[in-house]
């Protein structure tokens, strides 16, 4: 007679932090990238000029996915940071976000760009927004 063996697997906390981490990062930086090949379709050229003399310089695909990696990563660590040092992780995060989202838009009215430019920026900030916020200001699994 032949015994089944079941085996059950299960998957830690910390595993599931770590995936919907990883999956949250990688959601942001598609949406950005999304928008800029939009952009690209729609012949708006991503150029900005930051009035200090220099040429102005263009918004390439490898600067979008960059930045957007790293805020993205800045506010994965910066939700594991709040996790470890106050029980309100969620709602001090989501207000730190919110802070950093309006901050963001500054530079869309220092540098000179085309309306259709600020705009598709724009969109990528709240686009980066609407993917981080919502998954890290959930509580702890």
């Amino acid at each position: 007679m032949k015994e089944s063996l079941m085996t059950s697997t299960s998957v830690s906390p910390t595993t599931t932090r770590l995936r919907v981490g990883a999956l949250t990062v990688g959601g942001a930086v598609l949406a950005t990238a999304l928008l800029w090949t939009a952009a690209q379709i729609l012949g708006i050229e991503l150029r900005v000029d930051p009035r200090n003399g220099q040429a102005p310089s263009a918004v390439g695909l490898p600067l979008t996915v960059t930045f957007t990696l790293a805020v993205s990563l800045l506010g994965w660590g910066a939700r594991a940071l709040l996790d470890r040092f106050t029980r309100s992780a969620p709602a001090v995060w989501t207000v730190l976000a919110v802070l950093v989202l309006l901050v963001s838009f500054l530079p869309l009215f220092i540098f000179e760009a085309t309306g259709a430019t600020k705009t598709i920026l724009a969109l990528m900030h709240i686009a980066v927004a609407a993917v981080l916020i919502p998954a890290f200001s959930r509580p702890k699994p």
